[in-house]
């Protein structure tokens, strides 16, 4: 009976397959919320979408509508590289330095051994490892070759586990959950409209010149540049941005597939054990920061914690004796280290894991 169900709505009209999506999407990313999950707009938008491809009724978003997703995606996290963070990173460049290639090493590592033991093929393990921001390296990674839907899998499903393991550390140092939420901030229009003229623009621009997951690093450079000299001020109201989250969200969960899922299931405990240890040399490396740079523990831990940016500001920001911009300093760039030699990375070990094999 169920696969008739199946059948029936595969064969449904496609408008009836998009109201599922984003009644599927909304219903999905509101729990996700309630529960304080991070990324739970993006999360609740794949996983609506993993279902409906699964059930063999997937509908089809437009090149173009992911391509602006992705712009107003990139616009969003040139608005975190103040001023301030380019100070804190000058200030201790040596410790930053360290502490970035130190996590660089553990992942790249990690992501040989699931590459050299065929648990991922190719590139995959090493973009599904890197600790950046997890959407930005899901996009990269589909645009340097490897399999976007498997490096979702292992991107996202270290974030909840960061996430969790972060409150659980938070609760330790008797630090409650987050803040609550901030009323939105009055919009205005005139920066709004020069925000998406630039994000549009550098996209344009960034495909034109064939440049690599352009649609996301073109509008996040050119907003970068022109924030840091104070000529553009980034304004992205809420609606938008999760407009921009479910759109990225259904085209990443709409590219699995059954086959997909079995071979993701099959490698799911490896995985999990893969992200738990990367926490757990991170937990390390934060030990040698206070032992080393007297950080107080926390401070040093959240700084260091693999992935889940949004999540460790929340939790930062929440107890008055962590130092938030080294936190965020830290985190933010390492997420540009990676946007650096991400690739070039990914290759490396693709290509070593292979020789060894």
């Amino acid at each position: 009976m169920a696969e008739a169900a199946a059948t029936r709505f595969a064969a449904s009209p496609v408008w009836l397959r998009w109201t599922a999506l984003v009644v599927g999407s909304a219903v999905l990313a509101g729990t996700l919320t309630t529960l304080h999950v991070s990324a739970a707009l993006l999360l609740g938008a794949i996983f609506a979408a993993v279902v409906l491809a699964a059930a063999g009724a997937p509908v089809s978003v437009p090149q173009p509508a992911f391509f602006a997703a992705q712009a107003l995606i990139g616009a969003m996290i040139a608005r975190a590289f103040t001023p301030g963070l380019f100070v804190e990173f000058a200030h201790r460049w040596p410790l930053f330095l360290a502490a970035i290639a130190s996590v660089l090493i553990a992942a790249a590592a990690i992501g040989w051994l699931l590459t050299r033991f065929r648990v991922l093929p190719g590139t995959t393990a090493a973009w599904g490892t890197f600790p950046g921001a997890a959407t930005v390296m899901v996009l990269m990674a589909g645009e340097f070759g490897a399999d976007m839907r498997l490096v979702a899998f292992m991107q996202y499903s270290r974030v909840l586990l960061v996430a969790l393991a972060a409150t659980v550390v938070a609760h330790a140092f008797d630090i409650k959950g987050g803040a609550a939420a901030a009323a939105a901030p009055p919009l205005h229009i005139g920066a709004l409209v020069a925000t998406l003229l630039v994000a549009a623009a550098a996209a344009l621009a960034a495909l034109r010149l064939k440049i690599p997951a352009g649609p996301l690093i073109g509008p996040m450079v050119a907003c970068t540049a022109l924030q840091l000299s104070g000529l553009l001020s980034i304004e992205l109201p809420r609606p938008l941005l999760a407009l921009a989250y479910a759109v990225a969200g259904w085209a990443i969960g709409l590219r699995f597939t059954r086959e997909i899922l079995i071979h993701v299931l099959r490698a799911l405990p490896r995985v999990l054990a893969s992200i738990a240890i990367l926490i757990a040399v991170c937990g390390a490396f934060a030990a040698a920061l206070v032992a080393f740079a007297g950080l107080d523990p926390l401070t040093a831990y959240l700084a260091m914690s693999p992935g889940g940016a949004d999540s460790i500001a929340i939790i930062a920001a929440a107890s008055p004796h962590v130092d938030v911009s080294f936190v965020m300093a830290l985190q933010v760039s390492r997420f540009l280290a990676i946007m650096a030699f991400g690739p070039s990375l990914a290759r490396l070990v693709a290509r070593s894991a292979a020789r060894d094999a």
